[in-house]
């Protein structure tokens, strides 16, 4: 078997009643049943501030927080990233943003990701998506080309985030596939080159 790949999985909805941790919960598990290691940021926990301060932006890294300082360099130390996005009025939710923005680009850097979007009704969390792929290109990570969205969450996943139909596990396969096969690929070059200065 190959060495494993090391994901971060963003979770971004801090909604009341949220249906993110369900997602999270199933995606975490099929990323370690593909052999990823998996940290899940989940920003309802780990309460990222509103950004006034960037974490690259401190000289003195004793100035942060431990769990902070923690965050970041496993971000830096990944090899790829898995967003999970729901809308919030058509959009990117707030949290997720805030997140995301914390790191410097460079520990995004050569890096791929995937996009997970879900709803309540039938598009899916789309219009998110769509706008996340600009966003995560621009951070340095672009997306894969599938993405894999979940309309109707709540009949597609229990609370325990166990799927509800056929669909869920092979989709879920499908992106996976692709991100391994960019991670792999990336780090690989990575490696015997390093990256652009």
């Amino acid at each position: 078997m190959a060495n494993k790949l090391r994901a971060i999985l963003f979770l971004g909805s801090t909604r009341e009643g949220r249906f993110g941790l369900r997602v999270a919960k199933f995606m975490q598990k099929q990323l370690e049943n593909k052999h990823f290691n998996v940290d899940v940021f989940d920003p309802l926990h780990l309460k990222f501030p509103l950004l006034e301060r960037t974490i690259y932006s401190y000289e003195d890294r004793s100035k942060l927080p431990k769990w902070m300082v923690e965050c970041d360099d496993k971000v830096k130390a990944a090899d790829a990233f898995v967003v999970l996005s729901t809308e919030y009025n058509h959009s990117i939710p707030p949290a997720l943003s805030n997140m995301l923005d914390h790191f410097a680009a460079s520990h995004f850097a050569y890096k791929p990701s995937a996009i997970v979007s879900y709803s309540y009704g039938i598009y899916g969390g789309m219009r998110a998506a769509m706008q996340l792929r600009s966003f995560l290109s621009e951070l340095g990570t672009p997306s894969v080309s599938n993405i894999f969205g979940i309309p109707e969450v709540h009949k597609a996943l229990d609370e325990s985030g166990q799927p509800l139909n056929e669909h869920m596990v092979p989709g879920a396969e499908l992106i996976i596939k692709q991100l391994d096969w960019m991670a792999r690929a990336m780090k690989n070059h990575r490696d015997a080159y390093g990256i652009p200065k």
